[in-house]
């Protein structure tokens, strides 16, 4: 095959042609490599032969200087005829001698001349011989491809040359050959061992594993552009018709429905249908055509455009900023489950327990691997935060206390994984915010399905990899009605407007989907509504043991109402508050013990002395202790929470529930027991009515549906997990098996170009600490410091994202 110069090639062939010209280029690299090897064997023989020549130039020098002396030492004896006696009998007689040395001088004479002739060659220096060309020969052979013709030919006429030397070597050879036969007997060795040798190097070099993946090679890049099928561009309609599909979203605020923009691609791709989009797809797959829409032949006819160029999606658009190509292979057998959480035991709030139960619980079935990552506070931001001065000096001294507290609680020994982040408290949203690049500590081969408790607190300052770009799945679980707390703040108002919009930015850039608990979370993209949190087992044995007394008529409960949880006045102690004022003489001889502790406590404390209130303040403690199990009915009226997970476990329990009517209360109005209110009066009615009454046992499908296993097999079912978990041989790019040509699902929409110019947006601007400080974080928090460095044992900051790894 020949090819054209480049000015006769068509300009729709330029990108394969320009594949042939790389294939030149390696093709050389190869026989050069080869060569480059051949040159090093030869160099090293010529420096043997080089010694073995020296050595016996020295030996002949030597016997030179014998023959001499010999020959001098026999000219100047005087010979004599002794008388023979009888030792002449043991020995030769001296005449013999004298014969024999002259005789022998002339032929020594000849020889010392013909060794002293500036002509004479001792040795003539052999080459070991590789003809390069036989090597070439057998590899365009199998190729069939003239694109090592050059580099063979230089290599041929080079092996020419060796051929002529030796014929030149062979004639001289033939001057003394007569008078040093030894000579020519090792030189038709040497050239008997050098023709046996090369050829069966080159016959091994042939068939050697090296040369077939070198042929393989060959094979792959080195292709007739004019064999490949050709897929013309996408001409001007068809882009067009693409941008109006995906700004379909953009139009319709316009008032421009789906159907009118299907009609303008229709009418786009008509003309070019029957011309472009058949020639593009392969042979025997033209009636595939027929049966499909005019969307559904746009997306053959992208698919076929994009395959032709040799492009691999991956992806959102701006996945090539920070892309980790060592993502979690999806054909493994047992996938990786990474759960991300803002809080840690001993901090016993909802972000701490909930994402602990739910690894547990996903770990159980041992279906995946779990991996349960977990903020780590240095010392000083530990006494803020842990209860009871209880502090650790190491990872391992925490993690060995969560799982003890674990274990304790749900009767079997949780198999998953621990580890920690930076962490750092932040006083003044009570809450810790991480500290530097939380994706990494998560690493790319376990980076294949991330579930984000709380997505929006923990990507507020993130600075790092895109959770969407390193991870197959990512799912969000929103705990915390963060624009409820923040309303009650100064200027509240303008900052739950700057912090939803934040929100859902965040959201949006780094989820694939979001689950909220309850109806009184902020309304986010992509997301459902789902109540994915179950109650500690150890609940649901006390129930059980309340039950059972009742049936044998012991009395269960000996104590009337209680209230638990942070005091803050956000978590419903205001409103506790103001309902006991206001209906002070209609609850006359109601008392209320109130158990926690919380940066509000004093205040909270003050009010209720100041009002005259009957509550009894008490500190925090665990739900399950034996104290609290003789309540019969727990007041809660906060309507900040989203799913109080003290309200579940008090029903787990057997107990009265008094609550607000309100969206963070819906999961629990199925529950005979749960008794809401939805006026300041209809409270009192509500406390009344459990003062008077016996709750109800809970059914066997009542307490199921409170138990983390229902809760799981909700969440596995809404987040999507359990399709993904079962169907990993999916290609996530296609959405199906991949198997040869399909619609091309892989090429960015419009959701995702604008999710991918998001991240980069919140990228960059977290990028700068003025601009974090600005917008309310934590000061250092950009980066871990040196105590974390030092607890963690990570590398410094500038050493683990060094500034050109940018």
């Amino acid at each position: 095959m020949n090819f054209k110069p480049p000015e006769a090639r068509s300009a729709s062939s330029t990108a394969t042609l320009y594949g042939s010209g790389s294939s030149t280029v390696t093709a050389e690299k190869a026989l050069s490599f080869i060569s480059k090897g051949w040159r090093e064997v030869r160099s090293s023989a010529d420096a043997d032969l080089q010694l073995l020549k020296n050595r016996a130039n020295s030996f002949k020098n030597l016997a030179d200087r014998e023959l001499e002396n010999f020959l001098n030492s026999a000219s100047k004896s005087p010979f004599s005829v002794p008388s023979i006696t009888a030792s002449a009998t043991l020995n030769p007689a001296p005449h013999a001698e004298i014969d024999f040395v002259r005789k022998l001088q002339p032929k020594l004479s000849e020889i010392r001349r013909a060794y002293s002739s500036p002509d004479f060659k001792f040795y003539p220096r052999p080459q070991i011989k590789v003809n390069l060309s036989s090597i070439r020969n057998a590899i365009v052979a199998e190729v069939g491809e003239d694109e090592v013709e050059d580099e063979s030919d230089r290599f041929t006429n080079s092996s020419t040359t060796t051929r002529v030397r030796f014929k030149e070597r062979a004639r001289e050879e033939g001057q003394f050959g007569e008078f040093w036969e030894p000579i020519k007997t090792i030189k038709s060795r040497l050239r008997e061992l050098e023709n046996k040798s090369s050829s069966e190097i080159l016959e091994g070099i042939k068939n050697s594993e090296f040369v077939e993946k070198v042929k393989s090679s060959l094979k792959a890049i080195c292709k007739d552009p004019y064999e490949s099928k050709e897929v013309p561009p996408l001409d001007v309609p068809e882009l067009l018709a693409c941008l109006v599909r995906q700004s379909s979203p953009l139009l319709d605020q316009f008032g421009i429905n789906k159907g009118i923009s299907d009609k303008i691609v229709e009418s786009l791709c008509s003309k070019r249908k029957n011309q472009l989009l058949l020639r593009s797809l392969p042979a025997g797959e033209s009636s595939m055509i027929e049966s499909e829409n005019i969307n559904d032949e746009l997306d053959i006819r992208l698919a076929s455009v994009v395959q032709s160029t040799g492009h691999c999606y991956e992806g959102g658009f701006w996945n090539g900023f920070w892309s980790d190509f060592g993502k979690h292979d999806v054909s493994d057998k047992k996938r990786h489950v990474a759960i991300v959480t803002t809080a840690s035991l001993p901090w016993m709030t909802g972000t701490a327990v909930n994402p602990l139960f739910r690894a547990a619980y996903l770990a159980k079935s041992a279906q995946q691997n779990v991996t349960l990552l977990v903020p780590w506070l240095c010392r000083s931001d530990q006494e803020l935060v842990y209860p009871n001065n209880l502090t650790f000096s190491s990872p391992e001294e925490q993690e060995s206390y969560i799982r003890s507290w674990l274990e304790e609680r749900v009767g079997f020994k949780a198999d998953f994984n621990i580890s920690f982040y930076p962490g750092k408290f932040s006083k003044a949203r009570r809450s810790i915010i991480p500290a530097g690049d939380t994706s990494q500590f998560i690493s790319s081969k376990d980076a294949d399905i991330a579930i984000l408790e709380e997505p929006e607190h923990l990507n507020w300052y993130h600075h790092g990899k895109r959770w969407t770009d390193k991870f197959n799945h990512v799912v969000g679980v929103v705990h915390t009605n963060y624009l409820e707390y923040i309303k009650r703040e100064k200027n509240g108002a303008l900052q739950a407007f700057l912090v939803k919009h934040i929100n859902n930015w965040v959201v949006k850039a780094y989820c694939h989907k979001v689950l909220r608990l309850s109806a009184a979370t902020q309304d986010l993209p992509k997301s459902v509504i789902c109540n994915v949190h179950g109650v500690n087992p150890k609940f649901l044995r006390i129930g059980e043991k309340v039950a059972a007394e009742k049936e044998r008529g012991e009395q269960t409960f000996s104590k009337g109402a209680y209230f638990l949880g942070k005091m803050v006045w956000a978590k419903g102690y205001k409103e506790l508050i103001d309902l006991l004022s206001k209906h002070k003489k209609d609850l006359d001889g109601f008392n209320l013990d109130v158990y926690g502790n919380g940066e509000d406590a004093h205040e909270v404390q003050s009010t209720a002395k100041r009002l005259n209130l009957s509550l009894n303040f008490m500190k925090g403690r665990d739900h399950a202790d034996d104290s609290l199990q003789g309540y019969k009915i727990f007041i809660n009226p906060s309507v900040s929470d989203v799913l109080c997970t003290a309200t579940a476990e008090a029903l787990a329990m057997g107990k009265f529930v008094v609550c607000a009517d309100h969206p963070s209360n819906d999961f629990f109005r199925e529950f005979p027991n749960c008794l809401t209110y939805k006026t300041p009066e209809d409270f009192v009615e509500k406390v009344k009515e459990a003062m008077a009454n016996e709750p109800q046992p809970l059914t066997p499908e009542q307490r199921y549906n409170l138990s983390w296993e229902a809760a799981t097999q909700r969440f596995m079912e809404y987040s999507d997990l359990d399709k993904i978990l079962s169907n990993s041989g999916v290609d996530r790019r296609f959405g199906r098996r991949n198997s040869g040509l399909t619609k091309s699902a892989s090429m960015p929409n419009l959701n995702e170009l604008v999710d991918g110019g998001l991240a980069f947006a919140h990228y960059c601007l977290t990028g700068n600490e003025f601009l974090r400080l600005c917008t309310g974080a934590t000061p250092g928090t950009r980066d871990y410091d040196k105590q974390h460095c030092k607890d963690l044992r990570l590398l410094p900051p500038h050493v683990e994202n060094p500034i050109y790894g940018w």
